[in-house]
């Protein structure tokens, strides 16, 4: 919940947010492989190529 006004929230929302390299943090991103999750980051070189290459699609364009 927040305290802001629709007047103010429109004004944040519209606001150009600019980060620093410094204000920044890596996100670390986890994915299921065989049964159980595991950070990316932990993968060996071939594994991180293959979850690279990975496509998303969306199950609606795909049903019949």
């Amino acid at each position: 919940m927040n305290n802001h006004s629709p007047t103010e929230h429109a004004a944040v929302s519209d606001a150009q947010i600019q980060l620093t390299d410094d204000e920044r943090q890596p996100c670390e991103v986890w994915t299921r492989v065989m049964g159980y999750h595991r950070p990316v980051a932990s993968f060996n070189i071939g594994k991180k190529g293959e979850h690279e290459e990975r496509r998303f699609f969306a199950e609606q364009r795909c049903a019949h």
